[in-house]
């Protein structure tokens, strides 16, 4: 039981780490707009609740989705 719940906690945790890296980059994109802002600046532009709420969503609907995988193949 808590090996099951360990990778559940460290997949979810590295969904979410791709999706904040995904979002972070995205600031620092050609069009972006921390362009002539601080790195600070992106940091508190992309760690907002609507974020966290929607990365937490995806990171357990993608766990599942990779379990369910997991099972068939």
């Amino acid at each position: 039981m808590l090996k099951s719940i360990t990778r559940a906690l460290v997949e979810t945790g590295f969904i979410l780490f791709l999706f904040y890296a995904n979002l972070l980059m995205g600031e620092y994109s050609h069009s972006g707009a921390a362009s002539g802002h601080n790195f600070m600046w992106a940091v508190s532009d992309v760690f907002t609740w609507t974020n966290a709420v929607i990365g937490i969503v995806a990171a357990v609907i993608g766990y599942f989705v990779f379990e369910e995988l997991r099972k068939r193949f």
